[in-house]
């Protein structure tokens, strides 16, 4: 009579289990509010259990089980813990698989006494111990991963699955698995093979989409420190140039002490040489925004000495809806690969127009020059033949849309064009 007790109470514990793992590897909060909630599910789920024990013996109740238990717990978890149908299936069917831990155990504790009360007991202490170890060392790493992809929570949730039916089908529905029939008995392990070099190819590719995700990180953050690089050269080159002006009176001395000698060659020499080095440092002011004025000013420069023109209309005020570094590297990165591209074309092909300007609060930049070949278009980028780059343009796209707007490139008819919308700032 007293192993039919315990018995029973073995029952009532693996419910508890089962439900206690589902919870925990579903993310469930440890709140009081939560722990009470659980708590009178358990009860509700305990009495449900017990009824039909009740009413329909152990046998049936066993066969009833995935609709009594298992789906209501599924439900729970998706209604009462906002978890997608997927990660509440995973998580039920994840904590039937870990519950055989302690029927293992139970059933090693049964042998080797040859008892079935001992079996009993052994696996109810082997409940505690399984779930510290699940909760602790399995429940956070599982719901992250079940969490990162519907991918990922599907390769979880296929063991789990499969020996969920298998286990339902061989032992409770029917028993193929205790009369030894082959299919049954070699059913399990070809599914556990199979799944381990499923898992070793899916966990390959994914490791190989995250070096690269890191590799295209790293190249995007070095974008942004070039881009601040560049934006400090130019200031202090802005600073050269209002100190070589304050130093105008210098160079009149040495014109006058020229013009007293009568030296007119050597003041034309010294006029070219002073009017070449300002030219040099000095931005030219295409609008109000002392930061694009330095930026087009320098690829002015970089365009004329590449035999390109550059044709420009901006008009921008001091503020604008970016950090000056993102600013520097969105125009750097576009003006040169237009310059590059057009570089490369005949003479009057090589033409790059540049329109900047605030429309109903919007900053919107045009880039446009003429290119050749084919462009080919991946994800709405340009894709690049030349190994390490093309992270220009994707630094571009990442820029925009890290503040809610858009970067769109487009090459059609022999013009490529690259138009950026940025929203005010919230």
């Amino acid at each position: 009579m007293i192993t039919t007790y315990i018995g029973l109470i073995r029952f009532g514990f693996s419910l508890l289990f089962g439900v206690a793992l589902s919870v925990s590897f579903a993310g469930m909060e440890n709140t009081r509010k939560n722990n009470i909630v659980v708590g009178c599910s358990c009860a509700i789920l305990l009495f449900v259990q017990s009824s039909c024990w009740w009413l329909f013996g152990i046998d049936l109740t066993s066969k009833l089980y995935p609709l009594i238990i298992h789906l209501p717990m599924i439900l729970f978890i998706s209604i009462y813990l906002k978890r997608t149908w997927l990660i509440s299936s995973v998580s039920v069917l994840s904590a039937y698989l870990c519950c055989q831990v302690p029927r293992w155990i139970g059933s090693i504790g049964g042998g080797i006494f040859n008892s079935k009360l001992i079996e009993h007991i052994f696996y109810i202490a082997a409940v505690f111990f399984a779930y510290y170890l699940f909760k602790t060392y399995v429940a956070d790493t599982l719901r992250q991963l079940m969490e990162k992809s519907t991918k990922s929570c599907v390769l979880l949730g296929a063991v789990p699955l499969f020996y969920y039916l298998f286990d339902y089908i061989t032992t409770i529905y029917t028993d193929l698995l205790y009369q030894g029939v082959n299919g049954a008995v070699q059913f399990m392990p070809s599914v556990f093979s199979i799944g381990y070099f499923v898992f070793i190819i899916l966990y390959y590719v994914e490791i190989q989409k995250q070096i690269q995700a890191h590799r295209e990180r790293d190249m995007l953050a070095a974008q942004l420190h070039s881009a601040h690089s560049e934006l400090v050269s130019l200031r202090q080159m802005q600073n050269i140039a209002a100190n070589y002006r304050h130093d105008m009176r210098h160079h009149f001395a040495i014109l006058k002490g020229m013009a007293s000698e009568g030296s007119i060659e050597k003041i034309k020499t010294y006029v070219n040489i002073a009017q070449s080095d300002i030219d040099t440092i000095t931005p030219i002011r295409f609008c109000e925004n002392e930061t694009v004025n330095l930026i087009l000013s320098t690829f002015f420069a970089k365009a004329k000495h590449a035999g390109v023109t550059m044709i420009v209309n901006a008009k921008l005020p001091n503020s604008l809806p970016l950090s000056d570094t993102e600013l520097c590297s969105l125009l750097s990165n576009g003006l040169e690969n237009a310059i590059f591209a057009a570089a490369s074309l005949a003479s009057e092909h090589r033409v790059v127009s540049v329109k900047a300007t605030i429309h109903k609060a919007n900053l919107l930049i045009l880039i446009e020059n003429q290119y050749t070949g084919i462009i080919a278009m991946k994800g709405g980028l340009p894709q690049s033949s030349h190994e390490g780059h093309g992270y220009g343009t994707r630094s571009i796209a990442a820029i925009a849309d890290a503040h809610g707007g858009q970067a769109i490139f487009s090459a059609d008819n022999g013009i490529f064009t690259l138009k950026i919308m940025l929203p005010p700032k919230k």
